[in-house]
């Protein structure tokens, strides 16, 4: 890869780190509304599966924890602010506070709250673009405890018969709430379910954005040339709990030091300082030039008023 490119993942690994960092302090302050769901410690999985599509042909059905792939497809700081706190400009009109938006100009379409509802509807996408003629492969994410409801399997199948282009994240973060994968499955990886569809599969680490971004590469290019969907189970920890009400303590300690020690972006700054791509400094500058950004950007947001109360009933009541 590209040194440039290298420089680039990383830029958005450090951006997804500090959208998680300040989403923290205003959920603490009061002013971010919804639930705050840390992506710390899925930042490669995240920005690599994402920077593997191609913006302008492709699109992108991101969770909760990916907001990294969110920068990746071009959304902005202040539209993100907007939204998670509400202010007038939001594109859940203030009626939400996570990422339950639909971005058409950005090709982004998440997230359905019922994770496992995502995976059809991106294949009913990727089906409608065929029809159409387009030469589309869709991206979606599904946790390690998503993967176990019905919907997901539904979708696979139906995607896998027909061979839509279709490219499955298992994000596996070894809970799904405070239920660890051994209460969730009895398969080795989820990615040997796979098999029982007809497509390919495979299992990889998801803290390296390296990996993810040439295993997601060949995931695409597997689609694009009618090979059908895949499923790219990528092996994190979530570092923090479910939600910031969560405080984890279901997790073992010696497990979360583990993990923690792995921390992809701390990790990957290692890396390339290690090739000569980037020095110490850089990595200050970048983190500092990010942080005041990221601060920049929620003080346009909070100048910003209320939506009127009247958005508050568009879509939920029909006149007449």
């Amino acid at each position: 890869m590209p040194p440039e490119q290298t420089l680039l993942l990383l830029r958005y690994m450090i951006m997804a780190r500090e959208f998680d960092a300040a989403m923290l302090r205003l959920y603490r302050q009061g002013k971010a509304f919804g639930g705050v769901y840390s992506q710390l410690g899925n930042e490669a999985t995240s920005v690599g599966s994402a920077y593997a599509l191609d913006p302008k042909r492709d699109v992108l059905f991101p969770m909760h924890r990916n907001i990294g792939a969110h920068f990746v497809f071009g959304q902005n700081l202040d539209q993100l602010m907007v939204n998670h706190l509400a202010r007038e400009g939001s594109q859940m009109r203030g009626t939400d506070g996570t990422g339950h938006y639909a971005d058409e100009t950005l090709r982004i379409y998440g997230n359905v709250s019922h994770l496992g509802a995502m995976i059809p509807v991106a294949a009913g996408f990727v089906l409608a673009s065929r029809m159409r003629g387009e030469d589309c492969v869709a991206m979606t994410y599904i946790g390690d405890g998503g993967a176990q409801v019905g919907e997901v399997h539904e979708a696979l199948n139906f995607a896998s018969v027909h061979k839509l282009p279709l490219v499955l994240i298992i994000e596996n973060n070894q809970y799904a709430y405070s239920t660890p994968n051994s209460l969730e499955f009895a398969c080795a990886k989820l990615s040997d379910r796979a098999l029982g569809y007809g497509i390919h599969g495979e299992t990889i680490d998801g803290t390296n954005v390296e990996t993810v971004y040439e295993a997601c590469s060949r995931a695409v290019q597997r689609a694009r040339a009618g090979e059908g969907p895949s499923i790219i189970e990528t092996i994190t920890m979530r570092l923090r709990g479910h939600a910031e009400h969560d405080d984890f303590a279901y997790v073992p300690k010696e497990m979360l030091a583990e993990w923690t020690a792995k921390d992809p972006v701390e990790t990957y700054i290692k890396t390339l300082i290690k090739r000569g791509a980037i020095t110490e400094d850089d990595v200050q500058a970048l983190k500092k030039g990010t942080l005041a950004d990221m601060i920049q950007a929620i003080d346009r947001a909070l100048e910003r008023p209320w939506p009127a109360a009247e958005e508050g009933f568009r879509n939920v009541f029909i006149e007449g």
